[in-house]
């Protein structure tokens, strides 16, 4: 496969060479056992976490591995390339403690990052509940003022690590009426009176990053858990989201270019009618397309990075990066699958996980569908 188009510093080629080991050494091996049992993969985890593989663009004055998106989107590739959901529930920390790192006090920082970074726990992004997915504007847990802080009650839907984690960053409306403009963030302890968790979902793919329903029944919170004011909470999540969106990307690259080796070398060693079937002009034509497609969606993803990394806007960029890795991992994979024939649909060969685990792509942190609506209206909007 091309390589990264991109000069790496030492200490990032020596970061990017451990996440690679981490993945062929240690998820690899043990990726379809975890896919078919649907554990979390608790150990394994433990060990990238010990390796400086999560926390990635915390930092490190609070624990974290201080990488730019640029630089943990190198790392998170790498992952990917070895199991999609070890990848996600690996960068979790990351998108539940950047609302955090964005309007946290300097006090709340160090009381809800350096626990979480320190302490090799978890921590999950609550925001998506049962009937507010791609409507994020009309959610309806509730947060009622008290006399020291706030009562939260309602439901969160698809947590990423919800099971496990230590800590929660919930997204509530002070008045549903309100819409974006009641939605606030806060901070809750996992081991809060009256939070909840409910089963780990039985899902198509990425099947060992836990995923549950997480319930909120007055869960009484201080004041100082509240990060940012009243009201802008729905503006802290779309920040957040406009910076996680290249680590998530880079989660499709990671399918893609996986799915496209395991392709190139099937293709390779398979033989038919004589010859491998490499030599076929229609299997060297996919090879071509699948390889581009992934270098496309490398490149347009390292692009939104680095405007990021810049302090520029990003929110087309990331959209486009989003939108363009989820379709590229979902088409490859696929292709992959097609690749292999027969065998490709059978679990005694990866590509088959590969495909399950690339659909998620295409609908969390924003669908491809609402990644279109974002780069519309920034299009619109700019006016180009």
């Amino acid at each position: 496969m091309i390589s990264m188009p991109i000069k790496l510093s030492d200490d990032l080629a020596a970061l990017q060479d451990t996440a690679r080991r981490f993945a062929e050494d240690e998820i690899r091996p043990v990726a379809a056992h975890f896919d078919e049992s649907g554990e979390f993969p608790a150990a394994v985890i433990a060990s990238g976490y010990r390796a400086g593989l999560l926390n990635l663009v915390q930092g490190d004055e609070f624990g974290g591995s201080n990488l730019s998106i640029l630089e943990a989107c190198v790392v998170i590739e790498e992952i990917a390339a070895g199991c999609a959901g070890f990848a996600t529930s690996m960068v979790a920390n990351d998108l539940a403690l950047t609302p955090i790192a964005l309007d946290g006090t300097p006090e709340q920082k160090a009381a809800f990052i350096s626990p979480i970074t320190t302490g090799g726990s978890f921590a999950s992004f609550c925001l998506t509940e049962p009937g507010a997915g791609s409507d994020a504007g009309g959610l309806t847990t509730v947060a009622e003022r008290t006399a020291t802080g706030y009562r939260l009650t309602g439901t969160k839907q698809w947590i990423t690590n919800g099971g496990v984690s230590g800590q929660f960053t919930v997204f509530a409306t002070l008045d549903p009426a309100l819409r974006h403009k009641g939605i606030t963030c806060f901070v809750v302890p996992g081991d809060a009176p009256g939070l909840s968790r409910g089963k780990h979902e039985n899902k198509m793919g990425q099947r060992c990053s836990n995923t549950v329903q997480i319930t909120l029944d007055g869960v009484e919170i201080p004041e100082a858990n509240r990060i940012g004011e009243e009201g802008q909470g729905f503006s802290l999540a779309m920040r957040t989201l406009d910076l996680s969106r290249p680590l998530t990307a880079m989660i499709g690259v990671g399918i893609a270019r996986r799915a496209c080796e395991l392709a190139l070398q099937y293709a390779k060693d398979r033989k038919q009618f004589g010859r491998t079937i490499s030599s076929f002009q229609g299997i060297q034509f996919m090879l071509a397309d699948m390889a581009t497609a992934v270098e496309s969606a490398r490149l347009l993803t390292l692009r939104a990075a680095a405007l990021l990394d810049a302090g520029r806007p990003a929110t087309l960029e990331s959209s486009m990066a989003k939108r363009v890795a989820a379709d590229t991992a979902m088409e490859v994979a696929t292709d992959a699958v097609q690749v292999f024939g027969g065998y490709g649909y059978t679990k005694e060969y990866p590509v088959e996980k590969l495909m399950r685990d690339a659909k998620l792509l295409q609908i969390y942190e924003g669908t491809s569908q609402i990644q279109r609506m974002v780069i519309a209206r920034e299009l619109l909007a700019s006016g180009s």
